[in-house]
């Protein structure tokens, strides 16, 4: 059997669910905010049954493209949405579970993709809402007695948020998938809490000396501020002593 006659007889009943929608999505015959039509009419017009479709809307679901309901009016039945950052942190944190993923190939990513939007960042015009945020965020990096959760819950948050003022959605949408990737492995890197206190005053100087720079128009600065930051991060991590009650860390 040919590789294309295989993938044929391989393909599943509800892939024409998922490329009738997407066709539908493209010419605008659907958008965001409609609802599909019912199981019922999804299976006749493809002829397939009722349970294939229930799979297609599930993996649309997950995917972020419809959210369903239950009930009458609007809100009810599965309503188109555009939420692609659900679908790719699920895959990705799926993904990285299974060691497919490495650590060092995420750290990797994200220096190619924050450097290239903090140069955006710094040469795009920034509000007074937006400088706010960015030293609020400082601010609650800083606060006495923060706990080293609490501060990969921020950090990673910071990393997104400074990334999205690049105005790039596609690249605003990979970066809010990678945010429980970040936390992740940040999290699992340090795992003893001396070793934490040595680095954290240099991570708030990094974050200062990147929100600095992109505030100061100087996008050169701030890429290179930024690489530095999430590489060093990794090095020192990579030398962290590990305890024996904490799980291992992921592999890089």
């Amino acid at each position: 059997m040919a590789p294309w006659e295989s993938a044929a007889h391989g393909a599943r009943s509800y892939d024409a669910v998922l490329a009738s929608i997407e066709v539908d999505l493209r010419q605008g015959k659907i958008k965001v905010g409609d609802q599909l039509p019912g199981e019922r009419a999804l299976a006749l017009r493809h002829g397939i049954s009722r349970a294939s479709v229930r799979d297609a809307i599930r993996v649309l679901d997950a995917m972020g493209v419809v959210r369903t309901g239950v009930g009458s009016g609007p809100q009810s039945g599965t309503v188109v949405i555009a939420n692609p950052s659900a679908g790719l942190a699920s895959t990705l944190r799926l993904h990285m579970a299974t060691n497919h993923f490495p650590v060092a190939d995420i750290v990797q990513t994200r220096v190619m993709m924050e450097t290239w939007a903090a140069v955006e960042a710094a040469a795009s015009p920034r509000s007074a809402e937006q400088v706010s945020k960015l030293r609020g965020a400082l601010t609650a990096m800083a606060a006495p007695g923060l706990s080293r959760e609490a501060f990969h819950v921020l950090d990673a948050a910071f990393h997104v948020y400074l990334s999205s003022l690049a105005g790039n959605a596609v690249v605003t949408s990979m970066m809010e998938s990678l945010r429980s990737a970040i936390q992740g492995y940040v999290g699992a890197a340090i795992t003893s809490d001396d070793h934490w206190e040595t680095m954290v005053p240099t991570l708030r100087q990094q974050h200062e000396d990147i929100v600095a720079a992109v505030i100061a128009n100087d996008g050169g600065a701030a890429a290179a501020a930024l690489k530095s930051h999430i590489e060093w991060f990794h090095q020192h991590s990579e030398s962290a002593p590990a305890t024996a009650s904490t799980p291992e860390r992921p592999q890089s």
